[in-house]
């Protein structure tokens, strides 16, 4: 089975080719159009999808040395996401698959990163806690080897990767807020303003928009400009929070349900902080951490190919009049 994944959920382009558990080729273009707004501009992102999706699409099925009449099936993101963004990919893999008669897979966005642990490592041998945080989405899943997933703690409010992009916006750096604040932190003292940890009513809920806020606050009470050490501490202090509140809780899951094993995907588990933070606390409470490469934790289409294959393997392919969704309770 050699599935096509296409991913247009936000300011990403992205074209896969997938085949039975092998990652045939995997093509992503970055809107970088939208860092002069500061910020995803929605129109702006659909009008760069509808010119980049065709040649984006040409680009992988020629890297994976296939051809159009080898695609088996066509995996596509349905929501959540930008709607706009969801409706140039929706629209292409549509027309695709009538031309065709090729089947469709209708992919969750928030699944399909998840799907990232399975492309790394296989599937699992046992149910794990899996973190999935990103510029728009903070959850915390249980997720079982035939790849479904139980919802068992969510962000209240802001998004952490969302939280980064508002901290950085205000250190007067650049968007995305994620790499800045993390080369930033680099250069600073975690330990150097005290931040407060979120504590929510729900045992594995998020909450950031008080720690946005702190920072807020923080900044207003200094006077003058930043200096470049000032600047990094807080970088640095946020961050140092940020990835408390995001390990303590996914740790704190595994255990409390008796789990032997950890993921975290989504674009905030690019972020090393994280990721050496994840591996030190599993292993101080023995369990297994994993934990897919940088370039799969991001937005792209191997990981909707790869959700689109498992989800091939519960079932049968989705009718073709879905519809995109930009929001979805879980």
């Amino acid at each position: 089975m050699r599935i096509l994944g296409i991913e247009t959920s936000c300011d990403e382009t992205g074209a896969a080719l997938f085949e039975d558990g092998r990652l045939l080729s995997n093509i992503v273009l970055s809107q970088e159009i939208h860092r002069k707004f500061g910020g995803v501009v929605p129109e702006v992102a659909s009008r760069q999808h509808l010119k980049a999706i065709v040649p984006i699409i040409r680009r992988a099925i020629d890297d994976a040395s296939a051809s159009l009449e080898s695609i088996d099936c066509v995996a596509v993101t349905l929501g959540p996401g930008l709607i706009g963004s969801l409706i140039v990919g929706v629209a292409f893999a549509k027309g695709f698959c009538l031309a065709t008669g090729k089947p469709l897979v209708a992919v969750d966005h928030i699944e399909s990163h998840i799907a990232a642990v399975y492309i790394s490592y296989g599937e699992p041998a046992e149910p794990f806690a899996c973190l999935v945080a990103s510029g728009g989405h903070t959850h915390l899943f249980v997720v079982s080897p035939d790849f479904s997933a139980r919802l068992v703690g969510s962000t209240s409010d802001d998004a952490a990767g969302e939280s980064f992009d508002k901290v950085a916006r205000m250190l007067g750096l650049d968007y995305p807020g994620g790499p800045e604040i993390e080369r930033e932190a680099a250069k600073g003292d975690p330990r150097a303003i005290e931040f407060p940890r979120p504590v929510m009513p729900k045992g594995y809920d998020f909450s950031f928009s008080g720690l946005k806020t702190a920072v807020r606050y923080f900044m207003d009470r200094r006077e003058g400009e930043l200096s470049g050490e000032a600047r990094a501490d807080i970088a640095a202090s946020f961050q140092e929070a940020v990835v408390d509140v995001l390990v303590e809780k996914t740790v704190r899951a595994a255990s409390d349900l008796g789990l032997g094993t950890i993921a975290a995907v989504g674009g905030v588990a690019a972020n090393r902080a994280l990721r050496e933070r994840l591996t030190l606390e599993a292993d101080r409470a023995r369990l297994k951490v994993l934990l897919p490469p940088p370039e799969l934790c991001t937005d792209n289409a191997a990981i909707v190919a790869a959700a689109g294959y498992l989800y091939l393997k519960k079932g049968s392919p989705c009718d073709i009049l879905i519809s995109p969704y930009s929001t979805k309770s879980y």
